[in-house]
C-alpha cells in the first residue's frame, strides 16, 4: 500500500496525539526563551540558559508523562474488545 506524506502524518499523529503537543511546548518554550533573553536584565548568560534547558525539558517530559497517563487510560481504563483479550 502506497501511502503519500500527509497520510502517514496523520496516521502517526492518531497513534501519538501527544507527540505534537510536546512539540509545540518545546518550540514554544525556545520561542519564549528566544524572548527573555533580549529582557534578561542583569542575570548571566549560562545561568540564563541553564533556566531555558530546564524550561524545555520539562515541557518534553510533561508531554511523555501525559501521553503514558493517555495510553495506560484508554488500555486499562477504556479498552476496546480487541485490547481486552481472550476470556
Amino acid at each position: 500500500m502506497d501511502e503519500s506524506q500527509g497520510d502517514r502524518l496523520s496516521r502517526k499523529m492518531k497513534e501519538a496525539p501527544l507527540l505534537p503537543i510536546g512539540l509545540l511546548g518545546f518550540v514554544g518554550a525556545l520561542g519564549y526563551g528566544a524572548y527573555k533573553y533580549k529582557h534578561r536584565g542583569e542575570m548571566s548568560r549560562s545561568l540564563f540558559f541553564v533556566q531555558l534547558r530546564v524550561g524545555a525539558q520539562s515541557m518534553v517530559v510533561g508531554a511523555l508523562v501525559a501521553g503514558i497517563a493517555y495510553t495506560l487510560g484508554k488500555r486499562l481504563l477504556f479498552p476496546t474488545p480487541k485490547e481486552q483479550g481472550p476470556h
